[in-house]
This record gives structure tokens, sequence and C-alpha cells, in this order.
């Protein structure tokens, strides 16, 4: 049976080879104009400036204590910040979970099965990028609506 910390650098190995794929596709694919390619920036890519709107919901999410946790290497932890911009992203309530020990305790002592996971005291956990509005709607930001 091999060992944890092996099986987890091959882990890393596979999900890095698959992000620079994802990367030079994205990359190339923005280069050519080719339809349908992807408009929002790739890994690596500057975020567009913050919204005043996207500044207030990231400051409502940390204020109502919901915490998003997420791992360096994940794309989908990257296009969920992306959807916040620049300084908005920078100050989610974020949890890294998987670049220090105390923070893979961390998620691990709070279930985390999949990034990114979004929790909130006296709200149904949600898994999986999450739209502003679904946020809105999911931490009762005033002036939204189910």
């Amino acid at each position: 049976m091999p060992e944890f910390g092996s099986l987890r650098s091959a882990l890393l190995i596979g999900l890095s080879t698959v992000l620079l794929g994802f990367t030079a596709t994205a990359s190339a694919a923005k280069g050519a104009n080719v339809p349908g390619a992807p408009t929002t920036p790739s890994l690596g890519e500057d975020l567009a400036p913050s919204s005043p709107e996207q500044k207030a919901l990231s400051d409502y999410l940390r204020a109502k204590g919901a915490i998003f946790y997420g791992a360096w290497w994940c794309p989908a932890c990257f296009q969920q910040k992306n959807l916040f911009g620049k300084e908005a992203g920078n100050t989610l309530p974020y949890v890294e979970c998987d670049k220090t020990d105390p923070g893979r305790a961390r998620c691990q002592a709070a279930q985390i099965r999949a990034y990114p996971t979004w929790d909130q005291p006296g709200k149904e956990r949600r898994e999986g990028v999450q739209t502003l509005q679904e946020l809105k709607i999911w931490s009762g930001f005033p002036g939204s609506t189910p």
C-alpha cells in the first residue's frame, strides 16, 4: 500500500499537469480569437478590479461568519475568487486547506470534502463554485431575493 506522502505527491503532480494544460489551452484559444474561448482570466492573469457591490458582499460574508474553504491549486477556487474581483477577492473569509499543517487540520476538522466549500453558521453548507447571486441569497445579503 503506498504511503500517504507519495500518494499526495502523485496527486499534486497530476493536478499540476492538468492546470498547466488548462492554462496553455486557455491562453492559446484566447490568442487565436476562437469562438467560445474562455473570456475570464486564465490562471496567473490579473483579476479585474472589484465593484462596490463585490466589496460589499465580501464584507457582508465576513461579518456573517461565512468561511470559504479552498486550496491554492484548485481551479474552481480561483474561479470563485475571480467572481469577486481583485480587492474583494483578497478580503474574502478564506481558509487555505493545503499549504500548511494547521490549515489542513482545520479543514479536516470542518470535514471539508470538496473545494470550494462555503460554510456559514445556521446555514446549509455549499460546495462548488457559487455565483454572486447564489451567495447573496444564501447569506441573506440585503436586497437579495430568493
